[in-house]
């Protein structure tokens, strides 16, 4: 009775989901990213993470083929790295994996955005909009220090590069304009797209989630 209830929780707040799936990736990903089994694990976890992110997708105003056409290249060049530790392919996976999610966060902004009535799934898509975010401006920056090496420091680790868990925190500090902490941009190429990011967050907050708020707020009509 307990799991028919989940799976029809889950079929009704596939946002929830999403979301949950991606923090509990970053809080397990730290303990597995310098083994071994991390990269494959972590890849492994990224595909996962695509088939939730498309399934999301089809919910939205977004074209469910965009989202399933930059998937399919990202998960073969996930499993390439995973089955034969082609680790020269990670930019170019993370190229495609930045496009797909802000392709799969444009799509979630346009689903909340199409209505004055805010769902419970709508305001959970709000949270998994924003890791979205998030999660397409660190695959961004992993691009950017493969193209430029040493873009981004940090006087903790000044070993290079930089990786996924700093490029993580980086890009969450920059889009909750909380803060850059200790790795910061320091080629000209990286402080234009991390400048991007924050300008996006202030956007994200003022123009998505105030307008949340503001509904939520509202009293509702009888």
């Amino acid at each position: 009775m307990r799991i028919v209830r989940l799976l029809v929780h889950t079929r009704r707040h596939p946002s929830a989901i999403l979301l949950m799936a991606q923090l509990l990736g970053m809080a397990l990903y730290p303990f597995l990213e310098r083994t071994t089994f991390g990269h494959v694990a972590f890849n492994a976890f990224g595909i996962v993470i695509l088939t939730f992110a498309t399934n999301m997708v089809r919910r939205t105003p977004g074209h469910t083929w965009i989202s399933a056409t930059l998937a399919v290249p990202i998960i073969g060049l996930l499993s390439a790295q995973m089955l034969f530790g082609l680790e020269y392919l990670q930019p170019w996976s993370s190229g495609l994996e930045a496009l797909f999610y802000f392709y799969a966060a444009g799509s979630l902004i346009a689903y909340m955005m199409e209505d004055r009535k805010v769902t419970r799934d709508e305001l959970f898509a709000g949270g998994a909009t924003f890791t979205l975010i998030a999660w397409g401006f660190t695959h961004l920056y992993i691009v950017v220090q493969a193209i430029v090496p040493g873009s981004f420091a940090s006087a903790v680790s000044p070993e290079l590069p930089r990786t996924w868990t700093e490029l993580n925190y980086l890009s969450f500090a920059l889009l909750s304009s909380t803060g850059i902490g200790d790795v910061i941009p320091v080629t000209v190429h990286a402080r234009a797209f991390t400048s991007i990011e924050m300008f996006v967050g202030v956007m994200y907050l003022a123009a998505v989630v105030a307008r949340l708020i503001g509904l939520t707020m509202q009293p509702s009509s009888k």
